[in-house]
């Protein structure tokens, strides 16, 4: 691992697929591997394309009930390399920004390095990928036996009809490849997410110079909202492919579309939990943080305004000070602003900012199924009824 004032790089890039992209020139600069998931969603469906053709199915793959093969491999997959290519740097980022501001103090560093190591080692171990990877698989055996439209709805619409078709090859290819890697690639992020909490976890545990008075009114971790952000483009991947499902549901009439209304609602709370909920690791620390600040800033501004009071309105005003420029004025003002920053001072290091945009990333995948209750058809004729006011 590379190091950077004196501490090494924090990074969630490793492991079996990652080295395998880095040999085959795939990743570049070790962070972007953006283009190693174009391959690993271009290829297998292209495959797949051929094999419908072929076989005569390509109606049958191109139809809305099978979007969900399309949406996974062209759109889900590119994402999940999108976000790790984005939001790897910003991790390190942190991590060198906590140790620059001294929020990790001297004395922590070294346990902070201790667990850079360790998510290191874990990151790169080849057991996890491994795992991932037979669990996916023995998924595909144990539902092997559905129709050629359970195998392109996949993890989806949990129905597994009584009626049975011939196995094809493109069903083959997509249950038994597609499928299994869509799901390993989905498990490897959960991984790392899972390392993520815990090093924050592990952070939290650690002796924090938080600073009350920080302009990001989150004690110096401000930061860890802009990290956030780059989840974006998960978010986008995980609605994508809860979308692609329900059309799926809707579409082949196992649901109608009143019933997604708890699908969106779940989506929106799972993203809330997965990609917010870690930063309240931070709520005890800042919590605290808080307390202390409030009353060490108290009791200053106390003795501050007492002091100003009897220089300046007491009965024995400073002699010969002028009023004007004197820098009493603007002190009082900075203390009062101060004071103000550590009463608005954060429990948790995000503001609703993030909420917003993880809600319209959550949201906007979504918004192709009103097409399924009002055709565009109709909207357009309605919209410009109204335009010319019919």
């Amino acid at each position: 691992m590379e190091k950077r004032e004196g501490i090494a790089d924090f990074s969630l890039l490793g492991g079996p697929l990652h080295r395998l992209g880095c040999r085959l020139g795939l990743v570049r600069d070790r962070t972007n591997t953006v283009a190693l998931g174009l391959v690993l969603g271009a290829f297998p469906w292209i495959v797949l394309v051929a094999l419908a053709s072929v076989e005569g199915l390509g109606a049958v793959l191109f139809s809305i009930e099978s979007i969900g093969s399309h949406v996974r491999l062209l759109v889900a997959i590119p994402l999940l390399f999108v976000c790790e290519a984005f939001i790897d740097p910003r991790f390190t980022a942190f991590v060198h920004g906590i140790v620059r501001s001294q929020v990790v103090p001297a004395t922590a560093r070294p346990a902070l390095e201790s667990e850079i190591a360790r998510i290191a080692r874990w990151r790169d171990g080849w057991l996890p990928e491994a795992l991932f990877l037979l669990v996916a698989v023995l998924l595909a055996l144990t539902t092997r036996n559905q129709n050629f439209f359970a195998y392109l709805s996949g993890l989806t619409g949990g129905s597994n009809p009584s009626a049975t078709v011939e196995t094809t090859w493109t069903s083959q290819w997509y249950w038994m490849v597609c499928m299994p890697l869509f799901r390993f690639l989905l498990l490897r992020w959960i991984w790392r997410l899972a390392l993520w909490c815990f090093f924050l976890w592990r952070l939290s545990r650690l002796e924090l110079r938080l600073v009350p008075t920080h302009p990001d009114r989150a004690g110096g971790l401000g930061f860890l909202e802009l990290v956030h952000t780059e989840f974006i483009p998960l978010v986008l991947a995980i609605s994508a492919a809860q979308s692609a499902s329900l059309a799926q549901d809707i579409a082949s009439g196992r649901m109608t579309f009143d019933a997604i209304y708890p699908g969106v609602a779940f989506v929106l709370l799972a993203d809330a939990v997965l990609f917010v909920g870690p930063l309240y690791i931070f709520s005890l620390k800042l919590w605290r943080c808080k307390v202390k600040g409030m009353n060490d800033y108290s009791a200053f501004a106390e003795r501050y305004v007492n002091e100003f009071d009897r220089k300046w309105l007491g009965a024995d005003p400073a002699p010969g000070e002028p009023l004007l420029g004197t820098a009493d004025i603007q002190s009082l003002a900075d203390l009062s602003n101060s004071v103000s920053i550590v009463r608005d001072m954060r429990l948790v290091p995000v503001s609703s900012s993030i909420l917003m945009y993880l809600a319209v990333a959550a949201l906007v995948p979504l918004l192709p199924l009103v097409l399924f209750k009002y055709p565009i058809g109709d909207l357009l004729a309605k919209f410009f009824e109204r335009l010319a006011g019919l």
